[in-house]
């Protein structure tokens, strides 16, 4: 036997049942000798959920209480079910059914499909946009892309909660949901996307759960196929079930209880998709005689941490949070979470990178770091500065800003007026470049005000606002600036990020990180009409915000940081206010009788927070004006005013750089981006002193790059180093 076979790559197989049993908590321990009857398991963030249901499945496997082929393991993601499979393999419980509710009724459909109904199972769809959008076509319903993509998720909300397209229009009104379009023509389409899909003989992703559930109920000889083979159940992520999915399972379960669910009321953040908590809320209704277990020990965070968490749910209303667990951490005492205010949005992404450049410094890995925003739009600023201060990152769940259908598809638009110029009669009324750019983008989905309502639509419009708001700061910073000027400068941006995918920092949505975890997290951009966002507005919407901001804290380990911005840009009013949620929470806040945890954390303000002095305004080193644009920041100079760069120096820079690149396995920008080395090319530094006043250079890469770049300077080879003043 290897020493490999030891580490925790290859852990050893327990050797008996008992041994399964080893090292779980009292709660887990109760959790996996509960092999009977209605289980219900409710286990806070980072309490062990999956250790215990997999050692449980695993007790009663090699007890000999259940047979492998008889149990059945439901989650909701391949990720999550693949895991459970490798932990099943590893306790020795090899042969255990774990799949995705859509995976068990494939199998099962694709299986007695000949037998309930004959000949072969209908294609199934892989995307069924094209289909919803030829049946918009036969309705004479014109829908742009975004609406398509927002119509097709009304229609799978409708079908998993069984919602007839007759009946959509009421059910829409009585759940008070923003439909992305007229409810009469949504149902509509909702009805020709049904005959269509008759017409051609194809089904969906959700009519897998639908004629699933239609041949168990129709078929009793099928029926009773499927619950002599599955005699146990276990449903992971309980709390995001669908009416859909609850049907098919107690289908399968038929008139027996041994059923053990798992979930935690207060992650529920996917009601937009037809997940509710209420079956797991139900649970001891349905099955009054169920052993209910509550998981509360939190092995994720740190106690300052799991402080703030509960300290935020303690503040929740609503049938969800009289369920809310009070987590108990078990790790050792770590930093009390950051509570930091910044003036601006750029200035929030500024420090929000430095942070991070300095925790990497200190040794926490670029991959056990987040940062975490509301919508996927907030990415582009945190893209940016990350890449200036030199650090890797991945987007999760999400395209680069640049790479997003309807920025390259503005950027198209804008470049052909740009070329058009005073030809282009869109540009007739429009008297500077903000207006100019909110003219072209109005053909693309802009408007003056949001769309109601989430959804693709929002997700869009929040796209191309940001590509206004950045043509605003753009005319500002650079007077005279023409949408050619500004098109270049969006070029610039997007080369500077169009990298390949690195090991690095990871940038996501708070949806979008459920079910991860990282050593240090960055909360950002949490002010109110984001965090709650705007279009939240009954009660049950803002609980939900509330609860989406949990799973955001929840993330972290052991750092954890929290910032707002009271401006969008600098210079500007000040006039945003952080969350609610953080209402007697940081320091500084008041508190709220509710609020039994007080506020703990250390809170910073400033225009960049760490800084023992605001930043002072940036002027131009040629014409004295001063610069708001952070490329011009960087340049130390206006945009447009006269460049003194040496442009053989500048090749020899980018030559080194690229090589430097290569060595080190990282894309260009890490080493040094375009407009730090203009910058060096500009101002040719003689000195280490004079290289370090360069933005974008700062003592760590002055270290490590310093000596070539000013060899390079003084003209020679790259690598002789030269002693600093």
């Amino acid at each position: 036997m290897t020493a490999a076979t030891h580490s925790t790559l290859f852990p050893q197989v327990p050797e008996t049942a008992d041994a399964v049993l080893d090292g779980l908590d009292p709660e887990q321990r109760e959790v996996a000798l509960a092999l009977t009857g209605p289980v219900c398991v409710l286990a806070g963030a980072g309490t062990g959920k999956t250790r215990a249901i997999t050692h449980r499945i695993a007790y009663g496997v090699r007890s000999g209480r259940l047979q492998p082929a008889s149990v059945l393991a439901v989650t909701f993601t391949n990720r999550a079910a693949g895991e459970m499979r490798g932990r099943l393999r590893q306790l020795g419980a090899g042969g255990v059914q774990a799949r995705t509710f859509h995976s068990a009724a494939l199998r099962q459909l694709q299986f007695f499909w000949p037998k309930a109904v004959g000949g072969d199972l209908p294609r199934l769809l892989e995307r069924k946009i094209q289909l919803v959008a030829d049946a918009a076509a036969r309705c004479r319903i014109r829908l742009d892309r975004n609406e398509l993509r927002d119509v097709t998720g009304e229609i799978e909300w409708a079908k998993v909660t069984q919602t007839v397209p007759a009946d959509y229009p009421a059910v829409v009104a009585k759940s008070h949901r923003d439909a992305p379009r007229d409810p009469a023509e949504i149902s509509q389409i909702y009805a020709m996307y049904e005959q269509l899909k008759r017409d051609r003989s194809v089904i969906d992703f959700e009519d897998v759960l639908l004629l699933t559930v239609g041949i168990l109920q129709d078929r009793h000889d099928i029926a009773d196929q499927i619950r002599s083979q599955y005699q146990h159940f276990v449903v992971d992520e309980y709390q995001d079930v669908s009416p859909l999915q609850q049907r098919l399972l107690d289908l399968w379960l038929g008139d027996r209880d041994n059923l053990c669910v798992v979930g935690d009321a207060s992650q529920t953040i996917y009601s937009f998709t037809g997940a509710t908590p209420d079956h797991l809320l139900n649970f001891r209704t349905r099955h009054p005689g169920a052993t209910v277990v509550k998981l509360v020990r939190d092995y994720r965070s740190t106690p300052q941490v799991v402080h703030l968490a509960n300290g935020l749910l303690s503040q929740a209303r609503g049938r969800a949070a009289e369920h809310r667990l009070e987590l108990v951490s078990q790790r050792g005492p770590g930093p009390d979470p950051v509570y930091t205010e910044y003036a601006d949005e750029p200035t929030e992404a500024e420090g929000t990178a430095r942070r991070i450049r300095d925790l990497i410094a200190a040794g926490v890995p670029a991959g056990e770091i987040a940062v975490l925003y509301r919508i996927n739009a907030q990415s582009e600023v945190y893209e940016q500065a990350l890449a200036d201060a030199g650090v890797p990152y991945q987007l999760r769940g999400a395209e680069r800003f640049f790479e997003r259908q309807e920025v390259r598809e503005a950027g198209v638009a804008l470049r052909g007026a740009a070329r058009a110029g005073g030809n282009d009669s869109l540009l007739d009324d429009a008297e500077d470049l903000p207006a100019q750019v909110r003219a072209v983008l109005s053909t693309k989905g802009w408007t003056p005000q949001p769309p109601a309502g989430s959804g693709a639509v929002r997700d869009r419009w929040e796209s191309l606002a940001a590509l206004v708001r950045l043509a605003e700061d753009f005319a500002r910073a650079r007077s005279g600036a023409t949408l050619s000027d500004l098109v270049a400068e969006l070029d610039e941006r997007a080369a500077a990020q169009h990298a390949p995918t690195v090991q690095g920092v990871t940038l996501a949505s708070l949806h979008s990180a459920k079910g991860l975890e990282w050593d240090a997290v960055f909360l950002v951009g949490l002010t109110e009409g984001m965090m709650p966002i705007t279009y939240a507005k009954t009660d049950e919407q803002i609980e939900e915000e509330r609860r989406l901001l949990y799973v955001g804290v929840t993330r972290a380990r052991l750092h954890l940081t929290l910032s707002w911005a009271l401006s969008r840009s600098p210079g500007g009013r000040a006039s945003r206010r952080p969350s609610r949620f953080l209402k007697g929470l940081r320091p500084g806040s008041g508190s709220l009788g509710t609020v039994a945890s007080g506020a703990s954390g250390s809170f910073e303000r400033g225009a960049l927070a760490g800084r023992r002095k605001p930043r002072g305004p940036v002027l131009c080193r040629v014409c004295g004006t001063t610069l708001t644009e952070a490329g011009a920041m960087k340049l130390m100079r206006c945009e447009d005013c006269p460049s003194d760069m040496d442009e053989a120096l500048y090749e020899r820079l980018r030559d080194w750089r690229a090589d430097q690149a290569r060595e080190l396995g990282q894309p260009a920008y890490c080493v040094f981006t375009d407009k730090t080395l203009m910058a060096i090319a500009e101002r040719v530094p003689g000195s280490g002193g004079e290289l370090s006043s360069i933005s974008g250079v700062g003592a760590r890469k002055l270290d490590r790059f310093g000596a070539d770049v000013l060899a390079i300077c003084a003209g020679e080879d790259r690598g002789t180093g030269l002693d600093e003043d």
